[in-house]
């Protein structure tokens, strides 16, 4: 959980990318307006050149004719206006505008681009000024200076709902993980705990099995002790040493099969193996997962008798811990699900058991847990792999 000391430097770094791909569309949406003005600007030079070439005498009676026939295909506003900057011709206005509203217009232009000078040479030497080309930006330059900011405040919006959705999520995760961490301890507690209040009111009933009952309850009292290092080393990283997979699958079995007639059940449970298999991984936190698989089992079964069967097989290296049960059974739509914390199909789980299994056997011992198949109210098999 190094990661942890390094979230300031996490946030910073996300807010410097957030503000370089702001900073890159900006630029970029602009880069591409500019392009469209040049364009505009080389359209506009063209027609002035037109209208120069057009003109013969000191008069601008052939410009009309030019302007609505030739430059009527513009898609941005366009005027022209006399040597004085008075408008005179324009497209792609409104209709019907005052003298007063298209200088007004004319002005706005003048500040978006430079106007064009219609220049007319006269006598091939000197120049004479017929007016001017006023030209403004349209309707796909203002959409587009717009539009990364429309993208800039969509996109802000989506991560606001989808932090304030995610705080919302993680909130309701933490509370299920705590709750279901309390569960599961009790769960962890409860089976040592009751055993030892059974063998305390055994030992007031029959005082002569004394010596007995005394080995029973120290196999408790260090079950207990147990309880209380699989919850320390599920958090922190502990050297691995050799495991004897048949002994530890034998202890678990040794120990659940002598209480489960405390759990009204009528259950058979078998361990099979044919030949030794080591791994290198944490003992109790091995156990404890096996332990889990096993009791989920023992739920699957329900009220009726049933059989669960765990084999364990050599890998090279690792080994691979089957089980098999003939209990209710697991829809393939579940499959996954049932290692998330919080998931359950029982309607009094909590959904932690099997999520502390696929963290025991993933992400602390780098296997692999699944399940090979489940057919209802006949068979499932679950399937964990330790390298």
């Amino acid at each position: 959980m190094t990661w942890f000391r390094h979230i300031g430097n996490i946030k910073i770094g996300l807010l410097f990318l957030a503000l370089v791909i702001i900073g890159s569309l900006l630029w970029y949406s602009q880069w591409i307006v500019n392009r469209i003005r040049d364009d505009n600007r080389e359209i506009v030079s063209l027609y002035a050149e037109i209208i120069a070439n057009t003109v013969n005498e000191k008069s601008d009676e052939n410009l009309n004719f030019i302007f609505d026939e030739i430059i009527k295909k513009v898609r941005f506003p366009i005027i022209y206006s006399d040597p004085d900057n008075n408008p005179i011709y324009y497209r792609n206005l409104p209709e019907n505008l005052s003298s007063a509203a298209l200088l007004k217009e004319q002005k706005s232009m003048d500040i978006q681009n430079s106007p064009i000078i219609l220049e007319y040479l006269l006598n091939g030497d000197s120049k004479f000024t017929l007016g001017y080309l006023h030209y403004g930006d349209s309707a796909l330059i203002r959409q587009l200076e717009w539009l990364p900011y429309l993208e800039i405040g969509g996109i802000a919006l989506f991560i606001l709902l989808g932090f304030a959705g995610f705080n919302v999520i993680r909130n309701s995760e933490k509370q299920n993980i705590w709750v279901g961490m309390a569960r599961e301890t009790a769960h962890q507690l409860g089976t040592p705990v009751s055993a030892l209040l059974g063998w305390v009111e055994r030992l007031k009933s029959h005082p002569e099995d004394q010596e007995e009952i005394a080995g029973e309850m120290i196999t408790d009292l260090r079950r207990l002790d147990q309880v209380s290092e699989r919850f320390s080393k599920i958090g922190a990283k502990s050297a691995f040493q050799k495991v004897n997979m048949n002994l530890l699958a034998d202890d678990v079995a040794a120990y659940l099969l002598k209480r489960l007639p405390s759990l009204g059940k009528n259950i058979s449970l078998e361990i099979i193996h044919q030949e030794e298999v080591n791994i290198m991984g944490n003992g109790v936190l091995i156990s404890w997962a096996l332990e889990n698989i096993i009791r989920n089992s023992i739920d699957a079964l329900g009220k009726n008798k049933g059989k669960i069967t765990v084999i364990i097989l050599p890998l090279n290296p690792g080994a691979v811990l089957r089980i098999e049960d003939n209990g209710t059974g697991i829809d393939k739509s579940e499959w996954k699900n049932i290692f998330r914390a919080g998931f359950s199909t029982k309607s009094r789980g909590w959904g932690m058991g099997l999520s502390l299994v696929k963290r025991i056997v993933v992400d602390i011992h780098g296997g692999y847990i699944h399940v090979v198949e489940s057919s209802k109210n006949k068979k499932t098999v679950m399937e964990a792999r330790f390298k």
